[in-house]
């Protein structure tokens, strides 16, 4: 994981360097060499891809420094790295709180396991119908006819159940024991809110786009907010893009290690060019 980033460009290694120092362990070596079991556990994988994303960043802010972003984003996690690319929170900062954030919502999921499962054409009313009647709650937004579930086990199930009677394409259950975006991450959203509270945070020099309310975030406290209640609620990523691409954006580019936001930008709306940067070739296939 970004290994080659890090060989070839001198301040994706700063990055993961202030990382390691951040978080007082070689965070660096895990995403290097692995093994995958540990850079996989939710308390691991939040700060590496945190810190993949911002090295990401970097190498590009030094490729073209006058590319400046007319909005940042994040889609759920990533919205850590959207407020540092924004200049609301410092990198160091970010990536000792989704620490924390990984080691509550681990907590969380050990104290009530949970389930999650994407499903594949319903439409959302009817699939927020569906998660009413059952219990469960939808936790992303991420595209038209492609949104994720979450809740208790037996609640995904009716809802899974419930979902293919009314008529959805495919339902997939993901291999994950956290039920991310729910109401059994309230725990960890109560904690949480202390470790956001004592991170120092400015007024964004560019504007950020609320998963929760996909509007920008234009204060500190509203920061604060939308971090605490990111836990427990719906991803709203397609209005975040709609809301973007109506301010006149037509170029979206995705940082870390894979490509799927660009994919889900496609789905929301075709005319939107999309890229991913996140190793050696993307960044040249960029600049």
């Amino acid at each position: 994981m970004a290994q080659d980033l890090v060989a070839t460009y001198p301040e994706a290694r700063a990055v993961f360097d202030q990382a390691d120092a951040a978080l007082g362990f070689a965070l660096s070596q895990i995403c290097f060499a692995g093994p995958d079991a540990l850079l996989t556990d939710t308390i691991n994988a939040q700060p590496a891809l945190v810190t993949h994303s911002i090295a990401a960043l970097r190498v590009l802010q030094t490729i073209d420094p006058g590319a400046i972003p007319a909005f940042t984003a994040g889609h759920s996690l990533g919205e850590y790295s959207a407020l540092v690319a924004s200049g609301a929170l410092d990198f160091a900062d970010a990536v000792k709180l989704v620490r924390e954030r990984g080691r509550l919502m681990k907590q969380a999921g050990e104290t009530m396991p949970g389930a999650m499962a994407a499903v594949i054409g319903l439409d959302d009313a009817a699939l927020k119908a569906v998660c009413d009647e059952a219990g469960a709650q939808i936790a992303n937004h991420n595209a038209p006819g492609q949104i994720v579930i979450s809740g208790a086990k037996d609640a995904l199930d009716r809802a899974i159940a419930l979902a293919k009677e009314r008529g959805a394409r495919r339902v997939v259950p993901l291999a994950v024991s956290i039920a991310s975006h729910s109401r059994l991450m309230e725990p960890a959203a109560r904690e949480f809110a202390n470790a956001v509270n004592a991170t120092p945070m400015r007024v964004p020099q560019i504007p950020v786009i609320s998963n929760v309310t996909a509007l920008p975030l234009t204060n500190v406290d509203a920061i604060r907010i939308e971090l605490v209640a990111q836990l427990t609620s719906s991803v709203l990523w397609t209005k975040s893009v709609e809301y973007i691409i109506a301010q006149g954006v037509t170029k979206f580019v995705e940082l870390g290690p894979k490509d799927v936001l660009a994919g889900l930008i496609r789905r929301i709306n075709k005319d939107a060019h999309a890229v991913s940067v996140g190793d050696v070739a993307s960044v040249r296939g960029f600049a």
